[in-house]
């Protein structure tokens, strides 16, 4: 009797071909033009100006220092105030967090409204909604000015909010319907038959499937309002500008030596609470994506 060994297999030796290489090449190429910008960025806003002048910009620092990113925050001068961007900080925080919620809650609700009870008219909502969304802004400048100085919101607060949130509703309202879309109408009869009213289906039945979409929706919303610049110079007024309109101060205050390393400090602040929001939330928003925010 005779028996025949089972040789294990290992995994199979993986074999280069012309197309692998090309795609790491392409991947390559691809992480180094992101991240050389950054590099330079980060070294840069460590270095001291000594250093800096000698004009070797991809050079390590010799005597590495976070005095720029001290200066940065808390007194580089922006015009005559020399407060650094922290205020900033703190007004463009002021003006997200209300700026989200009222926009992602209006847009949520919308987009229920059109997908499933389809009051006269939706169709109709829904188109102007969207052709709001592929206007240029510029062309709403000024009537918004005229508008919100009309009713006393121009250069205050609630006027920035207000402003984010109309310019949020059309993305938020096709999010939102596009992914109500996808969830089955015979859900909706099942609670209509219940006695479900609007708002009972809609806070004990859609919002709880809806967390892939607000992920997405917050990370939008977040990303777009905390790095605007044109709405918070126009709107804000001059006690309520974003971080981004006080890092163009500081960046274009010409009085004496320009700063790199401040300057650079400065940028990577402003930039820090999109990336922490990218970073941390990176996965769903991939999920919100796949579970049918782009569906329609």
């Amino acid at each position: 009797m005779s028996t025949t060994t089972m040789e294990p297999q290992g995994p199979r030796p993986s074999r280069i071909t012309p197309a692998r290489i090309g795609v790491y090449a392409f991947l390559v190429v691809s992480a180094a033009f992101f991240l050389l910008p950054l590099y330079v960025m980060v070294i840069t806003s460590i270095k001291p100006m000594a250093e800096i002048r000698l004009g070797n910009l991809f050079s390590f620092p010799l005597a590495p220092t976070i005095e720029p990113w001290i200066k940065a925050w808390t007194y580089a001068c922006t015009g005559v105030n020399c407060e650094g961007i922290k205020v900033g900080f703190l007004n463009s925080f002021r003006i997200l967090v209300p700026s989200v919620i009222v926009s992602i809650a209006l847009g949520a609700t919308i987009g229920y409204a059109l997908s499933f009870w389809r009051p006269k008219g939706a169709n109709f909502l829904f188109a102007v909604l969207l052709l709001g969304a592929f206007i240029p802004y510029q062309v709403f400048l000024y009537p918004l000015v005229r508008m919100l100085s009309t009713v006393g919101l121009y250069n205050s607060l609630p006027g920035i909010v207000v402003v984010h949130t109309i310019f949020g509703l059309p993305l938020m309202t096709l999010l939102f319907r596009n992914f109500y879309a996808g969830i089955p109408i015979d859900l909706f009869k099942a609670a209509r038959v219940d006695g479900g009213g609007f708002w009972a289906i809609f806070f004990r039945l859609m919002l709880p499937l809806s967390t892939p979409i607000i992920i997405v929706a917050v990370i939008l919303q977040v990303t777009g309002i905390w790095n605007d610049f044109l709405f918070g110079l126009i709107f804000a007024g001059r006690e309520n500008f974003p971080m981004t309109v006080e890092l163009n101060n500081v960046v274009n205050t010409t009085t004496g030596e320009r700063e790199y390393n401040v300057n650079m400090a400065a940028t990577i602040l402003t930039a820090l609470v999109p990336l922490v929001v990218y970073f941390v939330s990176g996965r769903w928003f991939v999920r919100g994506i796949a579970a049918g925010a782009v569906k329609g």
